[in-house]
């Protein structure tokens, strides 16, 4: 047998978690040959150890539907597949949040910050997002090229997380800064170590520690006060007092954020969808869903298994490391017909996987939801179109589906 016949008879070692496919915009040809090849797909070697990736739609909702199978639980790893993001029990940086908890843990810790999503939160909101998305859009560069990543996306989600936290204003971008060491990845050019990531999440607990000693026995709706207050979290070790406060920041930014910025995107390259939405406004609601299913802002949830477990033809084993792709499970076309297309009278698109499944469901997905209506709202009454001047600069992030950069020009 000659030596290219032998090469060609090996297996391939695929790495969908390698951070730079998703940079390079490559992820998704992969998603689908595994889809369609080896739906429940084991990587034995990687940076991350080896993991188990679910590709389909279907399975990947079993996954997040079935907490007691695979535990989010820390002490296991957590919800991303870097391990290091919540670091080792036994070391000197180890963090646990509501969603890196398993029963009955879980639901006692996230109890105590609902209600800042509850309805009548999201309505005393909805003026305070559109007065800002009014101003921030009024004070763009009408036919000039400027970045929207930073000049919009970043700066209205950064003003709502200050406003979430009741946080200083002045210091508001120190939150897009902590979201952003978060989820950095160990090679990312965010940071320079992982020691320099856990100095500066330091920083982040030394300064909110300082809020909630301020705010014991206050009876404000913001989130670092309830923290304070609930019998559940307001005598928590710092490691889950700072997992809650990455949770929440990343959770109230990245979705957000990267939302924003993917709706002109998406705009951009389907514009028979904004001349759509124009004729028809009522559609703007459908058209957020599937904005956020055709983006999917967080790529993938992470679970361990805690016992044996069967998927398709394979076994998956206790303790393995699996990834639910929900990127690859909003693009599966037997799901979603022509899913790399945009189509804002999808009917199905709230059915996407982008705020997950299960008790872990999105806390702020209806808060997400509302800051991206009001900004095409907005954006509806002033303007022809977002020209997109340059590729967008994506995010070198397995986790975080965003973007870094995003040159625009505004057309009146």
């Amino acid at each position: 047998m000659s030596e290219a016949t032998t090469h060609e008879q090996e297996p391939p070692n695929y790495h969908p978690a390698d951070p730079q496919l998703f940079a390079d915009e490559q992820i998704l040809p992969l998603f689908a040959k595994l889809r369609e090849e080896d739906p429940v797909y084991l990587t034995e070697e990687s940076p991350y150890g080896p993991y188990w990736s679910i590709t389909r739609f279907d399975d990947i909702k079993r996954v997040d539907m079935d907490a007691d199978s695979f535990s989010s639980e820390a002490y296991h790893g957590g919800i991303m597949i870097d391990d290091d993001i919540v670091g080792k029990p036994d070391s000197d940086f180890f963090v646990r949040s509501f969603i890196t908890m398993d029963a009955p843990d879980h639901a006692n810790q996230r109890k105590a910050v609902n209600q800042i999503v509850a309805p009548k939160s999201l309505a005393n909101f909805e003026s305070l997002i559109r007065g800002r998305a009014r101003k921030t859009l009024d004070s763009l560069p009408v036919g000039e090229t400027f970045d929207w990543v930073d000049t919009v996306s970043i700066e209205l989600t950064t003003q709502m997380l200050a406003t979430l936290f009741d946080f200083p204003f002045e210091d508001r971008r120190l939150l897009t800064r902590w979201s952003d060491v978060t989820t950095a990845e160990a090679d990312s050019p965010l940071v320079e170590s992982q020691e320099a990531r856990i100095g500066e999440l330091m920083e982040c607990l030394a300064y909110f520690k300082k809020l909630k000693a301020q705010r014991i026995g206050g009876n404000s709706m913001d989130l670092v006060t309830m923290l304070a207050n609930d019998a559940m979290t307001k005598d928590q070790p710092d490691r889950e007092f700072l997992g809650n406060l990455m949770l929440l920041i990343v959770g109230g930014n990245d979705t957000t954020r990267n939302s924003m910025s993917a709706s002109v995107n998406a705009f951009h390259q389907f514009p028979d969808q904004l001349a759509l939405l124009k004729e028809r406004p009522e559609l703007l609601g459908n058209a957020v869903a599937e904005i956020i299913r055709w983006q999917t802002p967080l790529s993938h949830m992470r679970r361990t298994a805690t016992r044996d477990v069967t998927i398709g033809d394979r076994t998956i084993g206790e303790g393995d490391k699996v990834v639910m792709w929900y990127y690859s499970g909003n693009r599966q076309p037997d799901v979603f017909e022509d899913p790399d297309r945009v189509d804002i009278t999808r009917e199905n698109a709230r059915h996407h996987l982008s705020f997950g499944f299960g008790v872990h469901r999105c806390l702020g997905m209806r808060l997400a939801e509302l800051q991206l209506k009001i900004l095409w709202e907005e954006i509806l009454k002033r303007w022809s179109h977002i020209e997109i001047v340059e590729p967008p600069k994506r995010v070198y992030s397995n986790f975080v589906n965003g973007y870094g950069e995003m040159q625009v020009r505004i057309h009146a």
